[in-house]
């Protein structure tokens, strides 16, 4: 077979003795059955994207194992030494349900410890905002969560989060993986030192189902919380651990759990995807609301910091709302609250994202408030907490499903956004009124936003370049019209710079670069192209608005721009 040179360096090198048997076995196996498979395995190292390390387990640099996970930790060992010199270092360790996580999470404490760092590991999986929390909770100088998400049952996943709770960003990753990359992998220590390795379970628990109900609660009545009738799915996911905990505490007693998700399980029998953005994973919960008469129903992903919710629309029947419609919710409840405890004088803020819905900040405007708006990921919403410590953090979300309540926790969090979604039904219902009728009058109240994901997926080495090629297609060949509107302007956040299309005007954007271009029409249409940083996809946000008098202008609004949306993907392509 012909190996290209780069691929053949990197599997020689892994079967020389730095690896154990059992590995060189696995490459030489390779070698002889699966030659596109080393190809795949071997022809670059697994990169940080938005969400971290994230890739399909197996042997090879481009694969999630204990070498590629040891030569991260190293790094970040040697790192950790460097920027906090004689004095002591603590790191905290979580894992979610994923096949091998409980074993690479034992892999990486080991190597913490073989340099001297006291590990605080996790006795069981935890969801992903509790490892947020208690890094803090634990004053620790950095974070680790063994997680990919909602990605499918072969993949799994490294994410660094720092001395704030957030994910690693600016300067600290790329010091980091500068470290990294310069590591051989027989620099690895893996000999552990069990002295340094510390399980943690029950008070950490506690403490943040506690925090989680301090942040989402907002003096709902007892009757309100008896009268909501709740659907939860963890998904076979981590969430199990503490969201009923979370909604039993904070006094919700009608909580259906649907049984056969329940146990935590990487293969997620019962889903095509764990992913509560994709409509099908809530098909069991949607037939146990109807079942149950319920009045809203919430699904999280594997890691719990995604969720999905349901509520029941004019008619009774349950319909999913998307990312940016939960985070509208949410966020207006949030602003409510503040400004009837007398809590909003100028020094607050809200978080969003480039490819989230323009109407938070419409909405955030309507209170006084600042919306500020950072790249793809929690991490950069995370940052601005950081960034403008004489400012008060409301919350913050963004369009694929995840919201974060304060700042106890710096990462999205489905325990607190469960238990805030659930506040806003109850206190609607409560009312006579309901979460989607008081939807509807936020869009008379601030424009009808409308938005849609286009997500084409693209695998392997000839995915990555397909990718590749449709982003230099958009910057060389800039569209000048799409669905037959003008296109007024184009920010392109690899360059900095954003095009006036009508004056030649160019200027430059205060924000750190991105792969991500977005397209602005005359008719306040905005669309957003940006391959993904932890998935072997190319995403279109499309996002349309419409004005509404009443809300018995929304169906005829909905329909205008559902057509509109389709005539963009057609224009584009994009189907």
């Amino acid at each position: 077979m012909n190996i290209a040179p780069n691929i053949l360096d990197a599997v020689n090198e892994w079967l020389t003795p730095t690896f154990d048997k059992e590995t060189q076995d696995a490459v030489k196996e390779l070698m002889t059955t699966s030659p596109k498979e080393l190809e795949e395995s071997f022809y670059k190292n697994l990169e940080f994207g938005t969400g971290g390390m994230r890739g399909v387990m197996g042997i090879g640099n481009n694969r999630i194992n204990k070498y590629t996970l040891g030569k991260n930790t190293q790094g970040l060992s040697d790192y950790l030494h460097e920027v906090f010199p004689n004095q002591p270092i603590k790191v905290v360790i979580a894992y979610d349900c994923r096949h091998n996580s409980n074993t690479l999470a034992k892999v990486v404490a080991d190597v913490f410890s073989a340099n001297g760092i006291q590990v605080y590991l996790f006795s069981d999986l935890r969801p992903t905002p509790e490892l947020s929390f208690a890094l803090k909770y634990l004053s620790c100088q950095c974070g680790i969560v063994l997680t990919a998400s909602h990605n499918p049952p072969e993949y799994n996943g490294y994410k660094v989060y720092w001395q704030d709770g957030g994910q690693i960003v600016p300067p600290e990753d790329a010091a980091i993986i500068k470290v990294i990359e310069s590591l051989t992998y027989d620099k690895i220590k893996f000999n552990a030192d069990e002295s340094l390795i510390q399980y943690i379970d029950t008070e950490i628990d506690k403490a943040f189902v506690k925090s989680s109900i301090e942040n989402a609660s907002f003096n709902t009545p007892a009757e309100a919380k008896d009268n909501l009738h709740i659907v939860f799915t963890s998904l076979h996911g981590t969430s199990i651990k503490s969201i009923p905990d979370t909604l039993s505490e904070a006094g919700y007693k009608n909580v259906h759990i649907v049984p056969e998700q329940a146990v935590p399980d990487g293969n997620f029998p019962t889903v095509k995807s764990p992913n509560p953005e994709e409509p099908e994973a809530l098909t069991m919960a949607l037939a146990l609301a109807d079942k149950t008469n319920s009045d809203i129903v919430v699904g999280t992903d594997p890691d719990c910091d995604r969720l999905g919710v349901a509520v029941r629309n004019n008619d009774g029947k349950m319909i999913l709302l998307n990312g940016n419609q939960t985070m509208v919710l949410m966020t207006s409840f949030l602003l409510k609250q503040w400004k009837k405890a007398g809590k909003i004088n100028g020094k607050q803020f809200v978080g969003s994202t480039i490819v989230s819905t323009p109407m938070i900040m419409e909405l955030a405007t309507s209170y006084g408030v600042e919306c500020k708006v950072g790249l793809t990921g929690f991490k950069w919403i995370a940052k601005m907490i950081k960034d403008f410590p004489e400012l008060e953090f409301i919350g913050g979300g963004e369009e694929s499903f995840g919201f974060m309540v304060g700042d106890a926790v710096r990462d999205k969090d489905a325990v607190a956004a469960t238990l805030l979604i659930c506040e806003v039904a109850a206190q609607a219902k409560a009312a006579g009124s309901s979460v989607y009728k008081e939807l509807l009058q936020l869009y008379v109240e601030n424009g009808f936003y409308k938005e849609y994901l286009v997500s084409l997926t693209k695998k392997g080495i000839e995915g990555l370049e397909e990718i590749n090629q449709m982003m230099i297609n958009l910057r060389e060949n800039p569209l000048k019209e799409i669905n037959n509107q003008r296109v007024i302007m184009v920010e392109d956040y690899q360059s900095s710079v954003a095009l006036n299309l009508l004056t030649g005007e160019e200027s430059v954007m205060d924000m750190p670069k991105s792969n991500v271009l977005i397209y602005y029409t005359e008719d306040g249409s905005k669309i957003c192209a940006r391959p993904s940083g932890t998935e072997p996809k190319i995403k279109f946000y499309i996002s349309v608005n419409a004005e509404i008098e009443s809300v018995l202008d929304f169906d005829e609004a909905e329909k205008f721009l559902d057509q509109k949306i389709q005539n963009i993907i057609a224009d584009m392509q994009l189907s």
